[in-house]
């Protein structure tokens, strides 16, 4: 009986020790496919429209591009009011958007990785108060966390046929590597563009780049600066983050820029021959790149991030 008894308990124990070492393997091979997939740089896929699509008589909220990190949202409620559009990932930064009332597309990044994200339309009803017109909840799972900063977006907006592309194209001609392509980004936009000081005291609250509007002008705010710069990147499949947030206490925009065999330069797309360091291009452009302002923008302490896209 005794005999019988502990063999019945070696077997549990073997039993368990195969299963914890099962959920091990299974373990280890989840967090390979996480690196990998967050490792590699993918190809991006044509849009999809209407697979799946969340909506009532006010607003559609199109998912079918949720593996590829983005949604297409749209106002159909018909009103001649200012209409907000609220992003929010569970536990996470809500990020807020003008959303145009005449009912066409536009396509916003949800940029804090896997998760569910709530989506809400709002409708101005006077003053700053807005009544919530729609809402719904999507949970997305990415097929490579790149993708977010690879596509065009309400803030990064081109199209392949778009001059900024064309440029970007020329600039990266025979440049083997994407540390070239950065490289003769950077340079071409700072040594180009001035910044715009009428634009930035007069500018609005809502305001978007139109990228080739500001490619022929040649000039813009910090805003434009980085949209530019984040559209021809994107568009050489260099993943690229438009980050908005606070440059000492002014609000201000920079890119952050992804490089195989590097990874992520945070706030910075300029290399010194050795290393990568901290380079905001428009401070760069406005101070003819002066030993001040290379000390200041190098300084990483200087800049706080608020949003990405």
């Amino acid at each position: 009986m005794k005999s019988s008894i502990l063999k019945r308990v070696g077997t549990l124990v073997l039993a368990l020790a195969l299963l914890c070492a099962a959920a091990l393997v299974v373990g280890a091979a989840g967090q390979d496919a996480k690196a990998t997939k967050a490792a590699t740089l993918p190809q991006k896929a044509a849009p999809k429209t209407g697979v799946t699509v969340y909506a009532n008589q006010k607003a559609s909220v199109d998912a079918s591009n949720l593996s590829e990190g983005y949604i297409m949202v749209k106002y159909t409620g018909g009103k001649s009011v200012r209409i907000k559009v609220q992003i929010t990932k569970s536990g996470g930064t809500t990020y807020t958007y003008d959303l145009n009332n005449a009912g066409t597309v536009e396509t916003f990044p949800l940029t804090e990785g896997d998760g569910t994200y709530t989506v809400k339309v709002f409708e101005n009803t006077s003053g700053t108060k807005y009544a919530q017109a729609f809402s719904t909840s999507v949970t997305m799972t990415l097929r490579n966390d790149f993708l977010p900063f690879l596509y065009p977006n309400q803030y990064v907006n081109y199209t392949m046929d778009s001059q900024t592309v064309a440029v970007g194209a020329q600039l990266c001609t025979n440049k083997t590597d994407d540390l070239a392509k950065v490289t003769a980004v950077f340079d071409w936009v700072v040594d180009n563009f001035t910044y715009d000081y009428d634009k930035a005291a007069t500018v609005q609250s809502g305001y978007l780049p139109v990228v080739d509007t500001v490619l022929a002008a040649r000039k813009g705010i910090c805003f434009d600066y980085a949209a530019v710069m984040s559209a021809m990147l994107r568009s050489q499949n260099i993943p690229c983050k438009l980050v908005v947030g606070y440059a000492g206490d002014i609000y201000h925009a920079w890119i952050n820029v992804y490089v195989e065999g590097v990874g992520w330069i945070d706030k910075a797309i300029y290399f010194d021959g050795q290393n990568w360091t901290l380079m905001d291009p428009t401070f760069t452009s406005t101070g003819n790149r002066s030993q001040s302002i290379m000390q200041y923008v190098t300084d990483k302490t200087n800049y706080t991030q608020k949003y990405a896209y």
